[in-house]
Formats: structure tokens, C-alpha cells, sequence
């Protein structure tokens, strides 16, 4: 039973909503420079709303990733990645998993369009899509590159958190290989600097929070290198419900949390 009636919930975010933004303009330097989403439970909202077919669900949670994306633009966040499908979502049943593709290419075209003025890549195995989702997302993302942008996105498609991590390895050690190294040569190179330099996010600060919906409380392999020192926040919100409020107390939990970075 809702404790609060429906005409004054609205009103009721609103209020709570801007008391959260001026708690973090008197922390704005506190905030952090990149975060992860992880946006979860499309389909267990659908089922809930009494939808049979799921893909309501994820076209309902599609319609959130750009206006999630403006929010953390707005509040002053330099870098948003958001996870969209890893590979053990390729698993699905076939015709589910058609429809997905679909819907992620479409919101990533979104993602990229002009107006938005935002840098984009995308981090996981395009080639695991199909070649016509893969031409689409490569055309969508290459026509961000001239952008200068102040903010920049991340899209995780078709992404494997231990995939990334052999992925960087096998990368180091062919270049080192190229460079005709010895054998004791090839060992010492593999660090954790030089893996890092060879991760689908090379070049980019690691996550400072990340953020998940839908009630789970784990990683599902997303960013797993990158994370290791990041906060982590979870709501129960699935996420076609989640809302910008949801958001602001994700970054004012942020602010008030100490980062010690294992020391």
C-alpha cells in the first residue's frame, strides 16, 4: 500500500529532488569523474507491469539510457559507461535476443546523434552482433570522433569482464612478441600497467562508482579490472523506473563515502 497518494508523489520528488542537488553543488568537487550503470531488470519490470512479451521492458528501459546519460551530464559527471549486453546475454533465446540487438543499436544510435555533442566507444566484440548491428554501432560511434566533447560515454555491448582481461593480455604479449623480446622479457612485461594499456578502456580513468539496478547486488563480469577500487551502489529500482532522484542520492552517498583505495 503507498504510504503517500499518487498526486502528491510528484511534488514530493521534486522538493526531495532539488534538496539533493544543492547538497551536491556544496559538494561538486567531491564528485566522481566516471561512472558505471549497470541497467538491469527490463524484463522482470515487464513481467511485473503485466506485459507477456519482455521486450516491452527493454524498449521501456531504452527510453532511459540518453535521458540517464543528460542527468549525469547535468550534474557535472565527465564520463558515464553503461553496460547493455554482455556475452552471457547472448545466450538468450534467439528470437528475444534479435529484438535486443535491435533496441541497443537504436539506443546507441541515439547515443550518437549530433545533438548531443558526446564522445562514444564501444567496449566489447562487435563481430558477436551480426554483421549488419556491428556496421551500424561502428558507423554510429565513428561519427562522434569529432566531437569536442566535455562529456564522454562508454557503451558496453556484447561485453565479457574476464574476455577483456585475456583480450588485453593476448594484446600485450603480441606487441612485445612483434618487438622480438626474449622469453624473460615477455614475463616482466606483463604488469598491471601493461595490461591496463591494453584494455578496451585504455586511456580512460577507472569508474569511481558504479551503479546497479534491480536489486542484485554483484558485478556479472562488468568492468572487472577497471573496478577494483571503485564504490558501488545498488537500488532495488528496476531499471525502466529508475529516476533522476535515484541518481542525485547515488552521487550524494558518493560524496559522503571515503575512498581509501586499500591503504
Amino acid at each position: 500500500m503507498d504510504i503517500i497518494p499518487p498526486r502528491l508523489k510528484e511534488p514530493a520528488y521534486r522538493i526531495y529532488e532539488m534538496r539533493l542537488r544543492q547538497e551536491l553543488a556544496r559538494s561538486k568537487a567531491q564528485l566522481p569523474r566516471h561512472i558505471a550503470v549497470l541497467c538491469d531488470g527490463n524484463r522482470r519490470w515487464a513481467r511485473d507491469a503485466g506485459y507477456d512479451d519482455v521486450s516491452i521492458g527493454y524498449r521501456k528501459g531504452a527510453a532511459k539510457i540518453a535521458e540517464m546519460l543528460r542527468w549525469c551530464q547535468a550534474a557535472g559527471i565527465e564520463m558515464a559507461t553503461v553496460y547493455l549486453l554482455s556475452t552471457e546475454n547472448l545466450q538468450r533465446d534467439p528470437e528475444e535476443l534479435t529484438e535486443l540487438i535491435e533496441i541497443i543499436t537504436d539506443v546507441v544510435e541515439e547515443i550518437c546523434a549530433p545533438h548531443n555533442k558526446w564522445s562514444v566507444r564501444t567496449v566489447g566484440d562487435l563481430e558477436l552482433l551480426g554483421d549488419e548491428p556491428a556496421r551500424r554501432l561502428r558507423e554510429a560511434v565513428e561519427s562522434t570522433t569529432a566531437n569536442r566533447a566535455n562529456f564522454h560515454v562508454n557503451v558496453a555491448v556484447a561485453y565479457g569482464g574476464r574476455q577483456e582481461i585475456v583480450d588485453a593480455v593476448r594484446s600485450l604479449l603480441s606487441k612485445k612478441l612483434a618487438d622480438g623480446v626474449t622469453a624473460e622479457q615477455l614475463i616482466e612485461a606483463v604488469t598491471v600497467d601493461g595490461i591496463s594499456e591494453n584494455l578496451y578502456t585504455s586511456g580512460q580513468p577507472d569508474p569511481d562508482l558504479v551503479i546497479r539496478t534491480s536489486g542484485e547486488q554483484r558485478l556479472s563480469g562488468f568492468l572487472l579490472w577497471q573496478s577494483a577500487y571503485s564504490e558501488m551502489w545498488f537500488t532495488e529500482a528496476y531499471w525502466p523506473a529508475f529516476r533522476r532522484v535515484d541518481l542525485l542520492r547515488a552521487l550524494r552517498d558518493y560524496t559522503a563515502r571515503h575512498r581509501r583505495f586499500g591503504k
